[in-house]
């Protein structure tokens, strides 16, 4: 009998050990020269290590190029990865490719930029329109008295960022703030282009009051930042010129912390890469997730500004 028990032991651990699965989760972000995305590859890789059978795949295009990360899911796809958390560049173009993805087996799910219509499962990260909601509010909240406004995007076909354009523009209707001809500017996640792009707003319109990107990209190249403000530094100081930018990270919080910005909206890109993980993981198991994981918003000012950068 004990032979036998012995017997049983080990048949049922052989099961267990056969049963165990390892899973390849790809996250396919808008630009891999995107710092912000970054942190997702980070929240991702310490996810799949923390997990133990999961691997986290991090393939992208360099640059922003819907094209070419449509081209890198087509191959992902090809490679038979067991899911995808992909940042939506151009959503006609990724739907199709998600539509590909499902129909092979692979488990979709989009991050930070979504694909709503598509055949995806489930979003994770910001809503994009409170984002951008927030971002205006906290101008107007910060200069009442308004002026003329302008704001700094990334691709023009990117849903979320077209949320957060939106969400700026309903937050300041009936306000004292007014946006200025030929905004936004779409900087396609440059982030060299995205400061330039600042200079010539405000030389195109001298009485400018503030400038709204709804993305980090000029921050994130600090020293064309502070070469952007610090002609006008003395209006930054007095709040005659007003910067409020989306993302809080920390190059940024650097920036805000010594002058050179009055208030940052930020996103959880690292919990986005966690959830990924996460979501993917359940779906693979057969479990049901919610469809839509909001990840929430810091609002990040002069006045708290120490405990964000702990």
């Amino acid at each position: 009998m004990s032979t036998l028990a012995v017997a049983v032991l080990a048949t049922s651990a052989m099961v267990g050990i056969a049963e165990a699965k390892d899973y390849t989760f790809a996250v396919v972000p808008k630009a891999m020269n995107n710092p912000f995305f970054d942190l997702t590859r980070d929240g991702c890789m310490e996810e799949a290590a923390k997990l133990g059978n999961v691997k986290c795949l991090y393939r992208g295009p360099v640059e922003h190029e819907p094209a070419t990360q449509a081209q890198i899911i087509d191959d992902l796809i090809t490679q038979k990865v067991d899911g995808l958390a992909i940042s939506v560049s151009d959503a006609a173009a990724a739907s199709t490719e998600i539509e590909k993805a499902v129909a092979a087996g692979i488990k979709v799910i989009t991050f930070d930029s979504d694909a709503a219509d598509s055949k995806r499962t489930a979003y994770i990260g910001t809503n994009n329109y409170e984002f951008g909601k927030a971002l205006g509010t906290m101008l107007n909240k910060m200069k009442p008295e308004g002026g003329k406004y302008s704001m700094i995007s990334g691709g023009a076909a990117a849903p979320n960022l077209a949320d957060r354009v939106k969400g700026v523009r309903d937050a300041l209707k009936g306000s004292k703030w007014a946006e200025v001809s030929g905004s936004p500017a779409f900087c396609n996640d440059d982030v060299a282009l995205a400061v330039q792009q600042m200079g010539d707003q405000l030389a195109a319109n001298p009485d400018l009051g503030g400038i709204v990107p709804v993305g980090g990209w000029p921050m994130f190249a600090p020293d064309g930042w502070k070469n952007f403000v610090d002609p006008i530094k003395a209006k930054v100081d007095s709040k005659a010129f007003m910067l409020v930018v989306a993302d809080t990270l920390p190059q940024q919080l650097d920036l805000l912390k010594a002058g050179y910005a009055h208030g940052l909206v930020g996103q959880r890109p690292h919990e986005m890469g966690v959830k990924a993980m996460d979501t993917l993981l359940a779906l693979a198991e057969g479990k049901k997730v919610d469809e839509i994981i909001y990840t929430g918003l810091d609002l990040v000012t002069a006045d708290n500004i120490g405990q964000f950068m702990k």
